[in-house]
C-alpha cells in the first residue's frame, strides 16, 4: 500500500533563497498584542509598590485660615478650590458654585475684607487669613443691613446669585464705590443676575447707604 502524499497535500519546498511569507492580518495583530502585554508587563514589574503609591496620592498642605469668625485648621489637596473648602469641608454651602470660572459672582467672598471669586482661589494659598461668606454678616437673628434692603426691595428672584450678590455688595459699600448707581452697577458688574433684578440690587444698596 502506498503512503505517498498526493501532490496537493505536500507543502511546497522552503528553498534558502525563498523569503518567508508575508504575515496576514491575524498574525500581526496577535504578535502586537503580544509585545503590547510584555511592555505593560514589564512597566508595573520595574514600579515598585512605594512608587505606585506616590504617584496616586495627591500632594497636600496643611492650612489654617478664619472663617467667620472661627479658626480653622485642616489638611487639604493642593488644587482645592477655596469655594469647594468650603462647601465640601465646612458645609458652607451658602457660597454657590455657578459657572466654576470666575465669570458669574455666584461664589463671591470676602477674603481680608477683598471681595473674591472662590472658585479661582487656592485654599492653600489664604494661609492665615480672614474670610466671610454670606453665613457670616448676619449677627445671631438679626442679619445685616444689605440682607434686610434685600428683603425690603425684594431684590431677588430665584434667588442662586443672591449671596454672591449680597457679599459682593458689602464689599462693594466697604470700598466706597457707592457714590451714584452707575457706580455700583459697575462695581458690581462681576455678579451675573440671569433673572434680571439688577434695578432692585442697586436700590438695596442704595438703601443700606442711606441713600435711599
Amino acid at each position: 500500500m502506498s503512503t505517498e502524499l498526493p501532490e496537493s497535500a505536500v507543502p511546497p519546498p522552503t528553498g534558502a533563497g525563498e523569503s518567508a511569507p508575508a504575515p496576514t492580518r491575524r498574525t500581526f495583530i496577535a504578535t502586537s498584542a503580544a509585545v503590547g502585554g510584555a511592555v505593560v508587563a514589564g512597566g508595573t514589574f520595574l514600579t515598585g509598590p512605594e512608587e505606585a503609591t506616590a504617584a496616586e496620592a495627591p500632594p497636600s498642605s496643611r492650612v489654617s485660615l478664619t472663617v467667620n469668625g472661627t479658626r480653622r485648621t485642616m489638611t487639604v489637596d493642593n488644587r482645592t478650590s477655596l469655594l469647594d473648602l468650603l462647601r465640601e469641608h465646612l458645609d458652607l454651602t451658602g457660597s454657590k458654585k455657578g459657572c466654576n470660572a470666575g465669570a458669574c459672582g455666584a461664589c463671591t467672598v470676602l477674603v481680608d475684607g477683598h471681595r473674591v471669586n472662590s472658585c479661582l482661589t487656592l485654599a492653600v494659598r489664604l494661609e492665615g487669613a480672614e474670610v466671610t461668606t454670606i453665613e457670616g454678616l448676619a449677627e445671631g437673628e438679626r442679619l445685616h443691613p444689605l440682607q434686610q434692603a434685600f428683603i425690603d426691595e425684594d431684590a431677588f428672584q430665584c434667588g442662586y446669585c443672591t449671596p454672591g450678590q449680597i457679599v459682593s455688595g458689602v464689599g462693594c459699600i466697604q470700598e466706597g464705590h457707592t457714590g451714584s448707581p452707575e457706580e455700583i452697577r459697575e462695581w458690581m458688574s462681576g455678579n451675573i443676575c440671569r433673572c434680571g433684578c439688577y434695578v432692585k440690587i442697586v436700590r438695596a444698596v442704595e438703601q443700606t447707604v442711606g441713600r435711599k
